[in-house]
């Protein structure tokens, strides 16, 4: 069980297992269209919250445009990976777990059964699984829609492509999966590797956002989506039980201009 929620290499390093589908929306075969695709998710887990957050900001949830179904974390329940149902799914009545979806959809799949998970039920198959991909994916379905695209929160405008690409980078690379390397590891030095790795993402954060309201500039963008999850979890969770950055460290005592920028996140409606 252990091997498949966190792997290590032969060094004791967490290695984040790569994901298995690469289907997108917006193609000749997944057409942005309102109503069609749907998104299953997990309240306790970041790259699901990730993805939820995008869904509330653009108002994906409240016009029809997605549908969004909570997994419930209950691994006794749960046949493999944890996920469970509470009610039925409408569109296939006897999947009782995520695991059962994913063979629903995709038959003998033989990957990790993991959320988020945005699926096409028009032809029944599995378009992601990769939380990255989804944040990127969903405001193409706003767009589709005439009345949500005029006011379309731009998480991904051009002319800041560059760099929300070059900062989504260091920030899964140093903080979000920089966090789980420090609770997975099973060797000191694999630890202090990934703890100096969350220091430095601390602080180019920091940094960034001292200089802005939000990552890239004075509006948030997709990495600030990116950000979020990770830095809402690090005082309660991610430093005082996965030892991320060394030392129990606090944002708002160690990286007030982080903790700003949460206050600032939290106020932004949606």
């Amino acid at each position: 069980m252990m091997t498949e929620l966190a792997p290590q290499d032969k060094t004791g390093s967490y290695q984040r297992p790569k994901y298995s589908f690469s289907r997108t929306i917006g193609s000749k075969q997944f057409p942005a269209e309102p109503g069609r695709y749907h998104i299953y998710v997990g309240n306790p887990c970041p790259w699901c919250n990730r993805v939820k957050l995008v869904a509330k900001l653009l108002k994906l949830d409240n016009n029809n445009i997605l549908g969004i179904t909570p997994v419930i974390d209950d691994p006794i329940k749960a046949s493999r990976g944890g996920w469970v149902f509470d009610t039925p799914l409408p569109q296939a009545s006897n999947v009782k777990d995520l695991r059962e979806l994913y063979e629903f959809l995709s038959p003998n799949f033989q990957g990790r059964c993991t959320a988020p998970l945005l699926v096409d039920w028009k032809t029944k198959q599995i378009i992601s699984n990769e939380s990255s991909d989804i944040v990127r994916m969903l405001p193409l379905l706003v767009s589709s829609d005439e009345v949500g695209a005029k006011q379309q929160l731009d998480l991904y405008p051009p002319e800041l492509a560059a760099n929300i690409d070059e900062t989504n980078e260091w920030v899964y690379r140093l903080l979000n999966n920089g966090v789980y390397r420090c609770g997975f590891s099973t060797s000191q030095e694999a630890y202090e590797r990934a703890s100096n790795d969350v220091l430095k993402g601390l602080n180019l954060a920091e940094q960034r956002l001292t200089e802005n309201d939000f990552m890239c500039g004075d509006k948030m963008t997709e990495s600030d989506v990116m950000l979020l999850p990770t830095m809402l979890r690090f005082d309660g969770v991610y430093s005082p039980l996965f030892g991320a950055g060394g030392k129990h460290l606090r944002l708002q005592c160690d990286y007030p201009a982080i903790f700003s920028w949460l206050k600032r996140c939290w106020r932004t409606e949606g």
